[in-house]
């Protein structure tokens, strides 16, 4: 996807510059819609989470889960109108769920700053329900955010890449309050590392991960 300038310099720039934006305290209580499960990793803890969609919700766990400072990645699905949906319906794509990626990670180590410089060099946020081949609303890029903080940051970041004219087109991630957040099958869990082999590993997530990789080599677990 050819870009009109650096996306990887304006990320840069944006990061530096949202470290002092948007000082609301992050606290689940913020968004009163959300579930004693989506309150994960925002209390006493120490951690937070975020919640992303950026296609097949293979990738978006695959590419988190290396990341420095992520405890744990669960993929599901989220902002739909069907109550505990399974993978069958929503890949319908009638139920209004997106598929994606429940990131728990610890603060110290990662910044949510940081997610979302992974997040939009990682996907293309400029396709209307749509990643490649992968084509339908549950594969929309979405944002979900679980803290006024979190919104803050998400819609100023979206603003200013658009401004930049890092994309050769406008943004359409949708920026939403968390709802209820549906783990999804204990098989797409930590998909990738378990079917390395399996013909959409090797053909669309193999390829992703190596780019991802080689960008974002100083962040990852050893």
């Amino acid at each position: 996807m050819k870009r009109t300038s650096s996306l990887s310099g304006v990320l840069l720039m944006l990061a530096t510059a949202l470290q002092s934006c948007a000082n609301t305290p992050s606290h689940a209580k913020d968004h009163p819609s959300m579930t004693t499960n989506d309150q994960q990793g925002t209390d006493t803890t120490g951690l937070d989470t975020a919640t992303f969609g950026a296609g097949c919700f293979w990738c978006v766990e695959a590419v988190f889960s290396e990341l420095k400072g992520v405890v744990s990645v669960t993929s599901g699905y989220a902002g739909g109108h069907v109550a505990d949906p399974d993978y069958k319906r929503v890949c319908t794509g009638t139920t209004g769920h997106a598929e994606v990626a429940r990131i728990v990670y610890d603060p110290r180590q990662v910044t949510f700053d940081e997610l979302l410089e992974v997040f939009w060099q990682t996907h293309d946020p400029t396709t209307l329900n749509r990643q490649g081949a992968d084509v339908g609303t549950q594969y929309r890029s979405v944002i979900f955010w679980h803290t006024e903080e979190q919104r803050a940051k998400a819609e100023h970041y979206k603003a200013e890449l658009d401004r930049s004219g890092a994309f050769p087109a406008p943004i359409v991630t949708e920026i939403s309050p968390l709802p209820t957040f549906y783990p999804a099958e204990n098989y797409h869990q930590d998909y990738y590392a378990a079917n390395p082999d399996q013909g959409y590993c090797q053909y669309v997530i193999r390829p992703k991960m190596e780019k991802f990789r080689k960008a974002f080599a100083g962040k990852l677990k050893h």
